[in-house]
């Protein structure tokens, strides 16, 4: 499949994907979504409802360009916070891509360029200490090979959209998710879309609307509550 890297609507690239007319961020504005979506109403959100937790484990549901676990690293030192990060990818991204990417220009980062680019170069399947602060293993397998139980605080729920892989957005993989959260958990995602926020509900997750990033009118944040 033919693949592009092109530059979004607040300057930052992503990959575009002709044959599917999809992205791996929005085309509105790459950085601008991440922040918004994963960082906003996902980590800051842990921050701010656990007082005094000195650590965050996260699993990404799509690691892709390693966007969203770069932000998060820088997040995690201007926070003082220990976060181990599980990356989930099926098709990782080609290293002359990763290299086309602007990301540490674009976020005032040019001195931690070569940390986002050993979040590529590292192995798959081990555990790596990136910095101090920031854990990461990547996981080459397809999000249906999830099976962790009660072992993330937040999760980044950043596959493609329903419109092109609708099989990622069912009831059966946010079961997998629900299962994979510790009480109390998060799951953050871009989406919106009415199936996906009954998927999400019919596995017991409490979901909640959220204004969205650029371009998208809303997005949804789901909980692991204590039911009992």
């Amino acid at each position: 499949m033919k693949r592009e890297v092109v530059i979004t609507g607040d300057g930052s690239s992503t990959i575009h994907l002709p044959q599917w007319n999809e992205q791996y961020h929005s085309k509105h504005g790459a950085i601008q979504e991440a922040y918004h979506v994963f960082i906003k109403h996902g980590l800051h959100h842990i921050i701010e409802t656990n007082s005094g937790t000195s650590s965050v484990s996260i699993l990404e549901i799509g690691f892709g360009t390693g966007l969203n676990a770069f932000i998060t690293l820088l997040e995690s030192e201007k926070y003082e916070l220990n976060i181990n990060y599980y990356g989930v990818e099926g098709y990782p991204v080609l290293k002359d891509e990763i290299h086309q990417l602007n990301y540490p220009e674009q976020l005032d980062a040019k001195t931690k360029a070569k940390l986002f680019y050993n979040l590529h170069d590292v192995t798959w399947e081990e555990s790596h200490n990136v910095t101090s602060k920031f854990t990461l293993i990547k996981q080459k397998r397809f999000f249906n090979e999830i099976n962790e139980k009660a072992k993330y605080n937040l999760i980044y729920f950043d596959a493609f959209g329903a419109r092109v892989q609708p099989e990622l957005w069912t009831e059966s993989i946010f079961q997998k998710m629900y299962d994979a959260l510790q009480l109390n958990g998060v799951l953050v995602t871009y989406a919106a879309k009415g199936s996906v926020r009954r998927a999400m509900q019919a596995v017991e997750f409490k979901v909640e609307k959220l204004p969205g990033p650029p371009g998208k009118r809303e997005m949804l944040r789901a909980f692991k509550e204590d039911l009992r």
